[in-house]
């Protein structure tokens, strides 16, 4: 499979948290963004990358010392595609990405394994997306053989639109871990990882 890039999504206004910024708000001992990083590590052989926008500053501080390398969109308040698309740019070369979101403290390395077990042993050249019970799961696997494609539409870059248009470049894998498919985007959501004793597995 060749070396693999973890691509985080971490820009977003974070609005429906409220005041707070769900991805600076802590889980185990770090903050969510952290957490994340750490989690990804175990699948990463080339980079963990991680694009940023609101609160750049603070997500680069909570960072620091991770490892991780920051990619800025400026674009960031245009949508999540514009980010996919900052992540993209920066994995020129990479054999296959592993694109995901910032607020998914559930998801351990573990799932990322057999996430990409899946991947490889299905066709490399197609886009690998979880699903369970007809809902559809993050993070994904993208072939470096389709990147270029992926950025060839300046007006809605990445992969939602080209799933949905190209269903052929796409395999769905049956995976159940509950970490594909819950994000952490609301104050309820937060208090009630906080309530159920949430600890660190990997």
């Amino acid at each position: 499979m060749g070396d693999v890039a973890a691509i985080i999504l971490a820009a977003g206004l974070s609005r429906r948290m409220g005041a707070r910024n769900k991805l600076l708000l802590p889980v185990g001992r770090v903050p969510m963004i952290r957490h994340m990083v750490d989690t990804y590590r175990a699948i990463a052989t080339h980079s963990v990358l991680v694009v940023t926008g609101h609160e750049a500053t603070e997500i680069e501080a909570a960072l620091a010392g991770s490892g991780a390398t920051t990619l800025f969109n400026p674009d960031f308040a245009d949508g999540q595609p514009t980010s996919v698309a900052c992540g993209l740019r920066a994995a020129d070369g990479v054999d296959t990405m592993v694109i995901g979101l910032g607020d998914q403290p559930l998801l351990t390395g573990g799932d990322l394994r057999a996430l990409l077990a899946a991947h490889q042993a299905a066709d490399r050249d197609r886009i690998s997306i979880p699903r369970w019970d007809e809902q559809r799961g993050n993070p994904i696997v993208v072939p470096g053989s389709l990147r270029a494609r992926l950025l060839a539409d300046p007006t809605s870059p990445g992969c939602k639109k080209f799933t949905r248009t190209f269903p052929e470049h796409v395999q769905f894998h049956a995976l159940s871990a509950p970490g594909f498919y819950a994000d952490i985007d609301t104050p309820e959501a937060y208090d009630a990882l906080v309530l159920a004793g949430w600890e660190e597995t990997s």
